[in-house]
């Protein structure tokens, strides 16, 4: 078994296509088809189901991928290593991240890696938090910046980025649009909600602040990203349980942003995987990370 046959198992894994998958790798199609059928004939054991329109990994797929994926971010670790040793940092850096973390302005942190390790690729991927649990675990992604991450989710290490509450976000005409005022959790009942999908951040913390203070509500309109959710609100079509920072955003000009009894905190941390596991790359971008120009 080469790393080779893995980084195609992988490609075709993910894509769920051979086409996709070739042309990611700059590979053949028969050639990348060939490798796979090596694989599996080297493990008796097909690895994915095969139809004209889908390609899906098969029982025993799915157990190697996770095993491919860890493999082949120890061997990435491993060249990445031996560069550093000789005071150069290349290879890839991929990095996770929540849609909606404060504490970090991910474009400039970036912009800064890049200037100081130009010979670095990075990769991003934007993806609630259950998936960047996943894939820091696994090794597909180097450190994840996520959203309101619990102990029971995550035995690693956890870097805080920051706490804030969550607030009520209402247009100016709403009744509940009260400046300076509070409002209990039982004025929001009967009223139509605006909120992320389930996978996102900040729906998982309203979640659990609706379900803390014991009450219930309806999420009549779910979006994926925080422009449609403050457009949404601004034209009345509903409120939202959102985390503060948001109310400082300039599309949110005009919102009112009302405090909430014993509001739910919203945490954004950085996801570590553990210390002997972490990439040079992963290492360098952490450096940047505590510094306070880039918070």
């Amino acid at each position: 078994m080469e790393l080779r046959q893995l980084e195609h198992f992988v490609a075709v894994a993910e894509e769920q296509h051979f086409t996709r998958a070739a042309e990611r790798l700059a590979v053949s199609q028969s050639g990348l088809s060939a490798s796979v059928r090596a694989l599996e004939h080297e493990l008796r054991t097909p690895l994915f189901s095969r139809t004209t329109r889908t390609v899906r990994l098969t029982e025993a797929g799915a157990a190697l991928l996770v095993e491919a994926e860890r493999t082949l971010a120890g061997a990435r670790a491993a060249r990445d290593a031996v560069d550093a040793v000789r005071g150069l940092l290349r290879g890839t850096l991929t990095l996770g991240v929540e849609q909606c973390v404060a504490g970090v302005s991910t474009a400039r942190l970036l912009a800064a890696f890049h200037r100081e390790h130009p010979h670095m690729e990075i990769r991003l991927r934007q993806e609630g938090t259950p998936s960047l649990l996943e894939g820091v675990a696994g090794g597909r992604l180097d450190l994840a910046f996520a959203a309101t991450v619990h102990p029971p989710e995550w035995r690693g290490e956890l870097v805080p980025l920051a706490r804030e509450p969550m607030v009520l976000l209402c247009a100016p005409g709403h009744r509940l649009a009260r400046e300076g005022a509070r409002v209990a959790w039982g004025e929001l009942r009967g009223e139509s909600f605006i909120d992320f999908h389930p996978d996102w951040g900040p729906r998982r913390a309203a979640d659990g602040a609706f379900a803390s203070a014991g009450a219930r509500r309806t999420v009549a309109l779910e979006v994926s990203d925080v422009h449609s959710l403050l457009e949404l609100v601004h034209e009345g079509l509903g409120i939202a349980v959102v985390p503060q920072h948001f109310a400082r955003k300039p599309e949110a000009r005009g919102l009112v942003a009302v405090e909430l009894d014993g509001a739910h905190v919203y945490e954004s941390v950085v996801v570590l995987p553990p210390a002997q596991a972490m990439s040079p790359g992963a290492k360098a971008l952490m450096k940047l990370v505590r510094e306070a120009p880039l918070r």
